[in-house]
């Protein structure tokens, strides 16, 4: 994996010079139809029932997600809803529009956290 160092400051002591820190450097984007490919080459499945599969999990995580569930998708890992919103003191004073925020969070699962953890880094433009 290629890193570059970008520098940034410190907001908590702004008076301060800016320290360096790596980042990942972004190799461009693999496809949805890139990946059905490859996932075609490794089962009996044809490319049109494999975009399917994605599509169709696409098209149904939401519904889950905005029931308030968690999904669970094994080996891959979970999806849920997060948010924040502003505080109040009593439970009279607070309205929906004082959330904000929304947004899905995934958890990789172990299996998936194992296969890159032998990771090597090495320095990219």
């Amino acid at each position: 994996m290629k890193y570059k160092l970008t520098a940034r400051k410190n907001p908590q002591q702004p008076q301060c010079p800016p320290k360096l820190y790596a980042a990942p450097v972004n190799d461009g984007k693999v496809s949805q139809e890139e990946i059905a490919v490859e996932i075609v080459a490794l089962s009996s499945l044809a490319r049109g029932d494999v975009a399917n599969v994605i599509d169709s999990t696409i098209d149904t995580i939401p519904k889950y997600l905005l029931m308030g569930k968690s999904v669970n998708l094994g080996d891959l890992g979970t999806f849920r809803i997060s948010f924040s919103s502003e505080g109040v003191d009593t439970a009279d004073e607070f309205n929906v529009s004082m959330i904000s925020g929304v947004k899905i969070i995934f958890t990789p699962s172990v299996k998936l956290k194992k296969q890159i953890e032998d990771i090597r880094f090495e320095k990219g433009e």
